[in-house]
């Protein structure tokens, strides 16, 4: 009777090890449209994940903003709805304020400058991020966003006739938009389009390759060529649904999709002017603020800025480390 207990015993733990283990399925939401070369890439390491992990891991996307803007997102997300989402860095800067950092308004200058300090703040942001319980993986700078109007902008005046958009809680842009006497347009990313259809915006803020994707450069004539802010992406999966997996399932998902990040990211530069050349060849005007209006924007936007980080909108720490950095790139000009 023994042997037969200690035999029945030990096909049941022979059955149970054979289980497969159980799958978890990572609901991701996007703002990015169905059928664009992100979405689709996306889906492809999805694929590779689910191939690799034996279908232990498996990534739903719902793209289009369908999921509603980053308000919902997160609300979503709390009651578990979704694990996850590929956020704006503006979509998640109530959570993790320095994101902002990044998406300081006239601050950057150009690409070098915003790779200069992305060298020292990537870690550092990524470690915050996860201290408000996000497992990220590599950010995807979308670029620098650029004026697009309907009619060709070169001077201060000429913006302060314009409804302009700004994106929802995005509060240091309203900031700067008040301060130059602008009056800002709020409005979320999945409304821009509409906005621009109906009339209620004139000008948005956009990298060239987003404005294709958005199919906002339908809506606009002409592109202002000085960066505005730089724009960036994150896919963010919550640490606790994260910590479902196994540590070798972890490895699995954060390889591939830091692979993933990483490749958007390098290839980010080239897409956009492969997207500037398609808006010229489309009869978009590409024009140039005057360097007057130029210097007394940059002038005002560094006081707003200062005073936001006096405030504690981010730290001011990592502000001061920031303008030292590019203070020393300019050659203190």
């Amino acid at each position: 009777m023994r042997r037969f207990f200690q035999c029945l015993t030990l096909c049941i733990l022979t059955c149970i090890f054979a289980l497969p283990a159980q799958a978890v399925t990572f609901k991701i939401a996007s703002n990015a449209p169905e059928g664009t070369a992100w979405m689709n890439d996306m889906r492809a390491v999805a694929d590779r994940i689910a191939f690799r992990t034996e279908k232990r891991v498996q990534i739903k996307y719902f793209g289009g903003g369908v999921m509603g803007n980053g308000n919902n997102v997160l609300r979503k997300i709390r009651i578990g709805q979704l694990q996850g989402s590929m956020f704006t860095f503006g979509q998640l800067s109530d959570v993790c304020p320095d994101l902002r950092l990044y998406s300081l308004p006239f601050i950057y200058r150009n690409d070098a400058e915003m790779n200069a300090v992305r060298k020292e703040l990537d870690p550092i942001l990524h470690k915050e991020l996860k201290s408000k319980g996000f497992e990220t993986f590599h950010f995807a700078a979308g670029g620098a966003a650029f004026i697009m109007s309907d009619e060709p902008m070169t001077t201060l005046d000429g913006l302060r006739k314009k409804k302009v958009w700004i994106p929802q809680g995005d509060t240091m842009s309203y900031a700067v938009m008040d301060a130059l006497g602008i009056a800002p347009v709020t409005l979320p990313i999945t409304d821009v389009l509409t906005g621009l259809q109906a009339g209620l915006v004139d000008i948005i803020a956009a990298p060239p390759l987003g404005a294709i994707v958005m199919q906002w450069h339908t809506r606009t004539k002409a592109l202002t060529k000085t960066p505005i802010t730089y724009t960036f992406g994150v896919l963010g999966i919550v640490q606790k649904a994260f910590a479902k997996l196994s540590p070798e399932d972890q490895n699995i998902v954060r390889e591939e999709l830091n692979a993933t990040m990483r490749a958007f990211d390098a290839g980010t530069a080239h897409d956009n002017a492969e997207a500037l050349k398609v808006l010229k060849s489309r009869g978009m005007d590409i024009v140039e603020l005057t360097p007057q209006d130029v210097n007394k924007i940059r002038g005002i936007t560094e006081k707003v800025m200062q005073d936001l980080a006096d405030k504690g909108a981010f730290d001011a720490t990592l502000y001061a480390r920031i303008q030292k950095k590019l203070s020393a790139m300019r050659g203190g000009q």
